[in-house]
């Protein structure tokens, strides 16, 4: 899709009704959902933080939007795709400042030239105890993209019109929390399985853009 007809949606995208918890369900596993009802007071409690879907102009002008590869280190995130950013520092005087400053951290796209165009809706994550709050954003030119070698394995770059192919979704088996395997619904993009909360904010996201293009 050619990024001045995306960015010709900005308006409608800052005003949308967003799709919510019934896009999150699609890409929840069974045991996952049975948890839901009880998790609130969890939420309470948990750690915030702030991640960005950024979206931007390649050099052919085609939308695209990335997603980050973690490196492997002992956590329970390893290895995982996921969007770029971070927890709520004493620095930050929001969630999207916070997702902003560790979009330039992790991955070197300018503060100054990144547009904040709608919060989604919050996702809790109970493995790590994060209450997650995504964006969507985009960037009007092709970002120069630095990697944060301490945490960014590598840059995955997703067009627009694959992640729109319904093709890309499919259930696998992953290796959740606690070395437990698991099947859930997933997002195949680019060769990576994206499961867990980056495939609940992409479903949202998914949902949100199929009602405007």
């Amino acid at each position: 899709m050619d990024f001045n007809e995306f960015s010709g949606l900005s308006s409608k995208i800052k005003n949308i009704q967003l799709p919510g918890e019934g896009s999150h369900l699609k890409m929840i596993p069974p045991s996952r959902k049975a948890f839901l009802n009880i998790q609130n007071e969890a939420i309470n409690q948990a750690k915030k933080a702030g991640v960005l879907a950024l979206f931007y102009p390649d050099e052919n002008n085609q939308t695209k939007f990335i997603l980050i590869l973690r490196k492997t280190y002992e956590g329970i995130h390893s290895a995982q795709v996921g969007f770029p950013g971070g927890k709520l520092e004493t620095q930050d005087t929001s969630l999207m400042e916070a997702a902003i400053r560790e979009t330039f951290e992790e991955v070197g796209v300018l503060k100054s030239t990144i547009e904040i165009l709608t919060a989604l809706t919050e996702v809790y994550i109970a493995p790590s105890n994060f209450y997650v709050h995504p964006f969507i954003a985009i960037t009007p030119k092709t970002p120069f993209f630095k990697l944060q070698e301490e945490e960014v394995e590598a840059l995955i770059e997703v067009d627009l019109q694959h992640f729109l192919d319904e093709n890309v979704i499919m259930t696998n088996r992953v290796k959740a929390s606690y070395n437990i395997d698991v099947e859930v619904p997933t997002f195949l993009l680019n060769g990576h399985i994206v499961w867990g909360a980056t495939a609940m904010i992409l479903s949202e996201i998914k949902d949100l853009l199929k009602e405007l293009i």
